[in-house]
């Protein structure tokens, strides 16, 4: 309870940190916030170039909304992962970030992270804002589903703080982190059904059967990936237009929680060392 009155306390320090971080990141520049479409825009062209006109995948149209339209679909998974590959990576830096003010300040350390959380955010809502229009465009009816759509955003933002909380700590004691985490966000995007359908993964899950003589299948491991379900509710939200999966948005309640409350203790028990570690 203390903790959390500390942190309350520190809520125009937040505010202010989040601030720098939106106005100093496109500082200088002519498109200023536009570059915050530059990357997804990008990745989304190279990605519908190989996969969709190249390797030919076709995932499924829309259920109920119709979409047939491979880069719209792309785009409802790879900003989702974009978000919080985003938030870990940048709040995992944030300590190491602002040596000078951890060792000079006494403050929540906790604000540092979570401004990250922040700033990516605010990019975020422009990426989305443009997707949704893009959306609409193309014929799908997404206003009844943005509400759910903004719950399912703010269960994300949890998961991928609390998992920037615990990396941010051991970033500070353990500096190759930030290089081995890199590396698995490339790896963790690839097991993420993003650029593919996970129909295919199923049709290899039926074809090679349960693992090790157990009705355990490939499909039940692969769904293990939070992610998985992050993204699974984004598509169903906004590219097929219905309610998501029970199950789905459960799970992503459930792995948002557990991982927020983790890293807050992770956290909490190391935030008294950070300045000597540093």
């Amino acid at each position: 309870m203390r903790y959390l009155k500390e942190v309350l306390a520190s809520r125009e320090l937040l505010a202010n940190l989040t601030l720098r971080e939106i106005r100093g990141q496109y500082k200088r520049t002519i498109f200023g916030q536009l570059w915050s479409l530059v990357n997804p825009l990008a990745s989304m062209l190279v990605y519908t170039l190989v996969f969709a006109f190249i390797l030919r995948v076709e995932p499924e149209a829309g259920d109920p909304s119709g979409l047939d339209i491979f880069a719209v679909w792309l785009l409802c998974g790879l900003l989702p992962f974009a978000f919080f590959s985003n938030v870990v990576q940048q709040g995992m830096g944030s300590i190491l970030g602002n040596v000078g003010l951890v060792q000079k300040v006494y403050f929540a350390r906790i604000v540092l992270p979570l401004s990250k959380v922040g700033s990516v955010g605010y990019n975020w809502l422009f990426e989305m804002g443009v997707l949704v229009v893009v959306l609409v465009i193309f014929g799908a009816f997404v206003w009844p589903w943005l509400p759910l759509v903004v719950v399912t955003m703010v269960l994300l933002a949890i998961f991928a703080a609390g998992i920037a909380l615990m990396l941010a700590v051991a970033n500070v004691h353990f500096r190759d982190t930030q290089y081995f985490v890199s590396i698995i966000m490339q790896i963790w995007m690839y097991l993420t059904p993003i650029i593919y359908p996970i129909s295919l993964v199923a049709v290899q899950s039926d074809k090679y059967g349960g693992l090790f003589g157990t009705s355990v299948t490939i499909l039940d491991v692969y769904r293990i990936n939070p992610l998985e379900r992050f993204v699974a509710v984004f598509r169903q939200l906004l590219y097929d237009n219905r309610w998501p999966d029970p199950q789905d948005f459960l799970l992503c309640a459930i792995w948002a929680l557990a991982a927020f409350t983790v890293g807050l203790w992770i956290f909490r028990r190391s935030e008294k060392g950070l300045a000597e570690a540093l």
